[in-house]
C-alpha cells in the first residue's frame, strides 16, 4: 500500500516538474539546453510559417512566462468572492478561445493544446505570419507584431495600441527580449543544428 502511494506521489511530482518554466528565462541558449525538446518545436514552427525562433520565444515569455497553464488573474468581489476572469486567454500563448479555434482550422491541427509547447510555438508563428501577410509587418518589427498579437488584426489597423501607454512599454520589452534572444541564439544555434542533423 505504501509503495503504491509513494509511486503515485513520485509520478505526480515528475509530471509537475515537466511543465516547470525554465530556470533562466533571460538566456535562450540556457532555455534550450534545459528544455531540449523546445528547439525542435520552435524550429518546426519557424520552417512552417517563417517566424524566427527568437520572436516566438519573446512573445511566449511575455504572455505566460513559459507557464503551460497560465491564466489571467481571477478578480474578486468585496475582496474575497471569486469572480469570472476577464478573458478566455490560456496556456503558453495566452490565446483566446476564438483565436485558438481559428488557428486549429487554418493549420489543420485539430487537436492542438495551449498547454503543449510545440502547438503554442506553432500558434505564435502562425499568428505572426498572418500579421506579416495581411498587415505587411516585417518579422523584424517585433513591437508591431506584438501589437497585432495583443490587439488583433482589426485593433492593429485601428491603431488601438496607441491609446495604451502600458502596451507600448510592453511591446518594447518584447522587442528587447527578441533582440537578446537572437544574439544569444547565434552563439549556440550551430550546436542545435548539428544535434538535429545527427
Amino acid at each position: 500500500m505504501n509503495s503504491k502511494f509513494f509511486l503515485w506521489v513520485s509520478l505526480m511530482v515528475l509530471s509537475g516538474c515537466a511543465t516547470l518554466p525554465p530556470k533562466n528565462p533571460d538566456n535562450l541558449c540556457s532555455i534550450l539546453r534545459e528544455k531540449p525538446d523546445w528547439y525542435p518545436a520552435a524550429d518546426a514552427a519557424y520552417r512552417r510559417w517563417g517566424t524566427p525562433i527568437s520572436v516566438q520565444m519573446s512573445i511566449l515569455r511575455q504572455e505566460s512566462a513559459f507557464v503551460a497553464d497560465a491564466k489571467p488573474p481571477r478578480p474578486t468581489i468585496l475582496g474575497f468572492i471569486p469572480w469570472f476572469r476577464s478573458s478566455s486567454a490560456y496556456g503558453y500563448p495566452q490565446a483566446k478561445d476564438e483565436t485558438w479555434d481559428d488557428y486549429r482550422r487554418a493549420s489543420g491541427n485539430r487537436w492542438a493544446s495551449r498547454e503543449d509547447f510545440a502547438d503554442s510555438c506553432d500558434f505564435v508563428a502562425w499568428y505572426c505570419a498572418v500579421s506579416h501577410n495581411k498587415l505587411n509587418i516585417p518579422f523584424t518589427d517585433v513591437d508591431k507584431l506584438y501589437f497585432s498579437y495583443h490587439e488583433g488584426l482589426g485593433g492593429y489597423r485601428r491603431q488601438s495600441h496607441l491609446a495604451k501607454p502600458w502596451l507600448l512599454n510592453t511591446a518594447k520589452k518584447v522587442q528587447h527580449y527578441a533582440k537578446r534572444y537572437e544574439a544569444q541564439f547565434q552563439q549556440c544555434r550551430v550546436d542545435w543544428e548539428i544535434g538535429q542533423a545527427n
